[in-house]
């Protein structure tokens, strides 16, 4: 039988960092479509009732909480994919610091649209 590769060392932090925000994001991801989806429908959802959650400290928390957590199991897990088809070097390195200056650009970004919402900006 062969011999499976993966880029994640289980005694590694990211191995364990994307267990937990997989976790997490299971249980925001349900608490989202709770809310969004059966106690609100599509249609209800306008964008000063946006605001009025976004104003809430708990759920604003929640929602940048969420935007964290997402980006990174999102980028770890492209980037173990493209180590595990065999990216090494010098290549290794440019993808890891797009992937992190992408990552931050959406973080900021993120949080100004949060913050706009709440009228904080």
């Amino acid at each position: 039988m062969a011999e499976q590769y993966s880029s994640f060392d289980r005694r590694g932090w990211r191995w364990f960092l994307q267990r937990v925000t997989a976790a997490f994001l299971i249980v925001v991801l349900a608490f989202h479509f709770m809310l969004l989806h059966f106690v609100n429908h599509a249609y209800e959802i306008t964008l000063a009732g946006s605001s009025l959650r976004m104003s809430q400290v708990g759920y604003f928390a929640t929602m940048i909480l969420f935007l964290i957590t997402a980006t990174f199991h999102g980028v770890n897990g492209v980037y173990n994919a493209l180590v595990n088809q065999g990216l090494d070097g010098t290549q290794k390195k440019v993808v890891a610091g797009v992937l992190v200056v992408a990552s931050a650009a959406l973080i900021v970004q993120g949080v100004r649209l949060a913050l706009a919402m709440t009228g904080m900006s």
